[in-house]
């Protein structure tokens, strides 16, 4: 102590100024720690049960946030004692602690983002939720509108298929007051595909082979997609062989092999073929179907003059409706065969200049006439039904494929008949009773004459 006694007093001054330091570096130290409503923190977790994590985020007290808060990825991984991360102030509980929200802080970090890729033409990726009207739900970190407009190039049959799978996404537009975000994949697709089209301009060439999926089927042919632009492929061109409808063959989606038969630079057209990537096999036709070989083959067309039958894909004969039968020509083709018959028949004529085949079926059974002398001499009497009645005779029924005529004046020896329906009935045997009666072969240019 000095002798006018100023030396306490100025180490109790100091002494007061170094303690308002320690308080004031508490009181500082305790601002810098204080948690703002409506910020967004990093929280530590710090303990957890089975529904939820006790987070730290630096406060006076401590908060629970309930594990279904957190994302599916952050759940499945094991969360531990002393991970971080963000979460948003929401309000000051009137008991202590603070309500937190791991949501509102994905959230907000979420908005961020999405503004930031719309200004810089981004993408962000996205998950498929579930139908909603006029489109999908999809989550970004936040629900997003997907137009089906927007969701391919073309139209989607099958959109719960997609529920679960995850894209990249272009913002069209987004309202953040109003929650609001339209997304979508076809502005990435189209991307994509215009730069596939430059490619393939300068490299798509005619007579080369190429695969791609079909997109669509048409009474006339199928649409493909080779990758850049689309292809025709005419219904015409798809097989050698016939074709009712290009459904009967393929199906959308399909991916199929195919041959460029013709390019259009200019407008990006390309006509397709699949019948080309095969050989004619009307170039082995006159080889391999010989004038008067049998073959077998399948009914594949009835009109009412023939059949067309298949012998391969891609040849066809027709058997002629007097080509079918020795009797007398049917009503219709059809009351003999029907599509889908495998039936024998023999080749007649091959033009394969014009590619036409002509086929018969009765030349594989005999001919029933070329028995007729033997089976039927001259004086020998035989019975027969009446098949018709005209002005001049009647017709007889011998056996199948062979009639007989009775002349109005070989009907009787000694009776004039003007009219023969005087004499017979048509469907009737031609027999007396109680005597049977036959028919005489007795020339008469060819008519079997009545005993």
């Amino acid at each position: 102590m000095t002798d006018n006694g100023t030396q306490p007093a100025v180490a109790a001054e100091e002494n007061g100024m170094e303690e308002m330091s320690f308080a004031e570096l508490f009181e500082q130290e305790d601002n810098n720690t204080v948690i703002n409503v409506g910020e967004v923190a990093i929280g530590t977790v710090v303990d957890r049960n089975a529904d939820a994590l006790l987070i730290d985020v630096g406060d006076k007290a401590e908060s629970y946030i309930a594990i279904g808060e957190f994302r599916n990825e952050e759940q499945e991984r094991a969360i531990e004692i002393g991970d971080q991360f963000e979460v948003f102030i929401e309000k000051r509980k009137e008991e202590g602690g603070l309500l937190l929200s791991r949501e509102k802080a994905i959230a907000i970090k979420v908005w961020e983002q999405i503004a930031k890729i719309q200004e810089e033409d981004g993408t962000i990726e996205g998950r498929l939720d579930n139908r909603v009207k006029g489109g999908m739900s999809v989550d970004i970190g936040v629900p997003a509108f997907l137009p089906y407009s927007q969701i391919d190039l073309r139209p989607v049959k099958d959109l719960d298929g997609l529920i679960g799978q995850t894209f990249d996404f272009k913002i069209l537009k987004f309202n953040r007051k109003r929650n609001n975000v339209v997304i979508s994949r076809r502005v990435i697709l189209e991307e994509k595909r215009a730069k596939l089209r430059e490619q393939m301009r300068s490299t798509l060439e005619e007579g080369q082979t190429i695969s791609g999926a079909i997109t669509n089927i048409t009474d006339y042919g199928l649409f493909i997609d080779l990758g850049g632009m689309d292809g025709l492929c005419h219904i015409t061109d798809l097989s050698w062989g016939r074709v009712s409808h290009p459904s009967k063959l393929y199906s959308v989606g399909e991916e199929i092999e195919v041959k460029i038969l013709k390019y259009d630079k200019d407008s990006d057209r390309v006509s397709l073929g699949v019948k080309q990537l095969k050989s004619d096999p009307w170039e082995l036709v006159p080889e391999q179907y010989a004038q008067g070989s049998r073959v077998t083959g399948k009914v594949v067309s009835i009109t009412d003059y023939g059949v067309f039958v298949e012998l391969e894909e891609g040849v066809e004969g027709l058997v002629h409706i007097s080509e079918m039968s020795w009797s007398k020509k049917p009503r219709h083709p059809s009351k003999i065969v029907t599509v889908g018959d495998e039936i024998e028949v023999q080749v007649l004529k091959v033009e394969a200049e014009t590619k036409r085949i002509s086929l018969g079926m009765k030349q594989l059974l005999p001919n029933p006439w070329d028995l007729v002398e033997e089976s039927y001499p001259i004086g020998a009497v035989i019975e027969g039904k009446i098949k018709n009645i005209t002005d001049f005779g009647i017709f007889i029924g011998i056996e199948e494929g062979i009639d007989g005529l009775i002349h109005v004046s070989d009907l009787s020896w000694t009776e004039r008949i003007k009219q023969p329906s005087e004499k017979d009935a048509k469907g009737d045997d031609r027999r007396d009773p109680p005597e049977p009666h036959g028919f005489h072969a007795n020339t008469l240019g060819g008519a079997l004459q009545y005993r």
